[in-house]
């Protein structure tokens, strides 16, 4: 983590009372930025926030109460799996290393996904976010992130931007490499393995590109 990060949870101060989007400020409760290492060069991007993160606030990996079926969980055990998460860190303040999560929209409604309307006008603090961390890696999770995410960074063509079939794959993009992956709740466990491995042998590689970053 960069030495002068003071907080993992929203980190960059965003505004944690935005009330840009009324509806979802009548269902949300509370607005759920992004949570992670400053200095990532892995980003991972989810769709909305579950209710586990409207709850606790912590994105794509915070754990459930008791009970409750809306689980992150899988995600964090691909990152301790990936030695990016330490399995000994505490539920509600998981310890990441040299990666940030976040989703493309900040609220949630318990009934519906995000409309474009509102995934346009959380694009802002999205934006914010890649360009302060400045990642090597964009991870989309699920087919909303890959399509946001591939029209504006990759120059692959929307209709060949699908899952399952981008799974486990890096596409190149404009200053980022992108390595979609299938929502880890939706995964079977082959889809998990091929993943993992592809995303083990990346990290292995030369992955970071030369974009004038600072070493850390």
């Amino acid at each position: 983590m960069d030495a002068n990060q003071q907080t993992w949870a929203n980190p960059f101060s965003m505004d944690e009372k935005c009330r840009n989007c009324p509806a979802l400020c009548e269902t949300r409760t509370q607005v759920v930025h992004g949570y992670g290492d400053v200095g990532a060069d892995f980003l991972f991007v989810g769709e909305r926030p579950t209710e586990a993160a409207d709850e606790t606030g912590i994105p794509l990996v915070a754990r459930p109460a008791a009970g409750d079926t809306d689980t992150e969980t899988d995600l964090r055990r691909i990152l301790e799996r990936l030695a990016l998460c330490d399995a000994t860190s505490p539920a509600d303040r998981p310890a990441l290393e040299n990666v940030y999560l976040t989703n493309l929209t900040r609220c949630r409604d318990p009934e519906r996904p995000p409309t474009d309307e509102e995934i346009d006008t959380c694009e802002p603090y999205l934006n914010a976010e890649i360009r302060m961390i400045n990642p090597e890696i964009l991870i989309p999770i699920g087919e909303r992130a890959l399509a946001e995410l591939g029209t504006e960074y990759t120059t692959t063509p929307a209709d060949e931007l699908t899952l399952p079939d981008a799974h486990a794959t890096t596409i190149r993009g404009r200053g980022f490499e992108l390595v979609p992956m299938i929502d880890p709740r939706e995964q079977s466990e082959d889809q998990t393995q091929a993943w993992v491995e592809h995303f083990a042998s990346l990290m292995a590689s030369d992955y970071r590109q030369t974009k004038g970053r600072q070493e850390r």
